[in-house]
């Protein structure tokens, strides 16, 4: 296969987990290319993910490097191949490239958890709540980029409606359900609607309310991804800059504990829905 000029972060992680496994057998790129009969500068390609895989060749590098743990090997395979055709590729040439690896991620998760202290979850939105927030963008946006980001939020929240949604848990800080944006007709739908999404099997919102206090993750937007396996967990932090993705082992578990501690300060579901609720009745 030719390579790619412009790899995505899914096989960008790919190139990464196989470095990892070359170098937990204490191989250099030289020694495995040797393994492998390819040059080193094919290696280098691989690990960058700048050279699509077949599954059968990613077994075969596992191979040469010692890797017995069949269920990594098996997750690393299904990442294989050229870059995936999904919705989101309409929209590489009109929003940020973290915008488009983002929802890729999302696509590809086994479950989902998020926790939020100001807005709503992106997933949770309606449209009018979401072209709020983003008219409030600096620098400012023109309204159609405005109207991009918003149908690209949109279109994101299918994965919760598909045939086989996967689990999705939302922590949200009450500060987020009295935010006005939008104005009144627009939070009280935003309300509704988060009523009527917490109501689907799949989906958790739990509620933080006034008075618990501090804790964790305070003033930070968090969505930790599941992968098949937890060694391909990613981690996404919103930021003024764009979207950061992390996937150390050690950035994964302190942000798991994170939405540990978040979840063990929040309300049950049914009295955060209560919550939701009374709120939305004094809107």
């Amino acid at each position: 296969m030719p390579p790619t000029s412009n790899p995505t972060l899914r096989q960008r992680r790919l190139g990464a987990e196989l470095r990892k496994l070359r170098e937990r057998a204490g191989l250099t790129a030289t020694e495995a290319a040797a393994r492998l009969g390819v040059n080193q500068g094919r290696v280098s390609m691989i690990e960058t993910g700048r050279s699509p895989l077949s599954a059968d060749r990613v077994r075969a590098m596992a191979r040469a490097y010692d890797c017995s743990d069949e269920q990594l090997v098996d997750a690393l395979a299904t990442m294989t191949g050229r870059r995936s055709r999904g919705w989101w590729e309409e929209y590489r040439d009109h929003l940020p490239v973290g915008l488009i690896d983002l929802a890729e991620l999302e696509h590809h998760a086994a479950a989902l958890r998020v926790a939020l202290v100001v807005h709503i979850p992106a997933l949770l939105q309606t449209t009018d709540h979401a072209r709020a927030l983003f008219n409030e963008a600096v620098p400012p946006l023109r309204q159609y980029e405005v109207e991009h980001r918003v149908s690209h939020r949109i279109k994101r929240q299918g994965i919760l409606h598909r045939e086989t949604p996967p689990p999705y848990t939302a922590v949200i800080h009450e500060s987020a359900l009295h935010m006005g944006y939008g104005g009144p007709a627009t939070v009280r739908a935003q309300l509704q609607h988060l009523l009527d999404v917490s109501e689907l099997d799949h989906v958790t919102v739990r509620i933080i309310p006034f008075g618990k206090g501090s804790f964790p993750g305070t003033g930070q937007s968090i969505d930790y991804l599941d992968g098949t396996v937890p060694q391909l967990d990613t981690v996404q932090l919103d930021t003024h800059h764009g979207c950061d993705f992390l996937d150390a082992e050690a950035q994964l578990t302190k942000y798991r504990v994170v939405l540990d501690r978040m979840e063990a300060n929040a309300l049950k579901p049914a009295d955060s829905r209560d919550l939701i609720h009374r709120i939305a009745e004094n809107t």
